[in-house]
């Protein structure tokens, strides 16, 4: 199996750096791509991005666990639909089950006062945040994660009051998922409690690994 950690929108890679650190020492190899790196020579809208993380989750033979935080689930969920047979489980963390688009136009007003720098530390211009986050303004997930058929397990921070309704609607949608919400952990499960989500990931992939190729 192949276990692919999937960063949010307002990180990279590096997010999950103590993740992979605790998965590492319980003998779970992960792979951790940079979204924006990856589609650094393509307009950074969402489909574009999905179009590469398709290339990229296509490269490798064997099927797949794919843990995915914000944005990155909803890549996940994508990815899960289209190409099932190359999916073993997915992990769902802090994802929306309806895409705030209020939210994201106050977020977006936000960012065009932050400084540059704020976004080149993530490998990203601020314009191509802004159209990054645009482009995800009319996602549609609602209807698609009925159609979800591998394991799956959806996590939210107890503190994460945008998306701790979501996490639950996604739970009762999913047909074969989980829930856990994990305390003292905000939107960033990854970064709050990194031990902790570490410790729900391996228990998750050492049951939905059993006997599966």
């Amino acid at each position: 199996m192949i276990n692919i950690l999937v960063h949010g929108l307002g990180q990279t890679d590096r997010s999950w750096d103590k993740v992979k650190e605790n998965l590492n020492q319980d003998n779970i190899n992960v792979e951790t791509p940079n979204l924006f790196e990856i589609a650094k020579n393509y307009q950074l809208t969402y489909e574009n991005v999905f179009a590469v993380f398709v290339d990229y989750c296509n490269s490798f033979n064997d099927k797949l666990n794919l843990i995915g935080i914000s944005m990155g689930g909803l890549l996940a969920i994508d990815y899960a639909i289209l190409y099932p047979e190359k999916i073993n489980s997915i992990i769902l963390c802090g994802v929306p089950y309806e895409i705030p688009k209020k939210l994201f136009k106050i977020q977006n007003f936000i960012f065009r006062f932050m400084p540059k720098m704020t976004f080149e530390k993530m490998g990203i211009s601020k314009e191509n945040f802004i159209q990054l986050t645009n482009s995800m303004a009319e996602l549609n997930i609602k209807e698609k994660v009925s159609k979800i058929k591998c394991s799956t397990l959806v996590i939210c921070g107890e503190n994460d009051k945008v998306n701790l309704e979501s996490a639950k609607q996604l739970n009762k949608v999913i047909k074969n998922s989980k829930l856990k919400i994990i305390e003292k952990a905000g939107h960033e499960v990854n970064v709050d409690t990194p031990k902790e989500l570490a410790n729900e990931i391996y228990d998750f992939l050492k049951n939905n690994n059993k006997d599966r190729k």
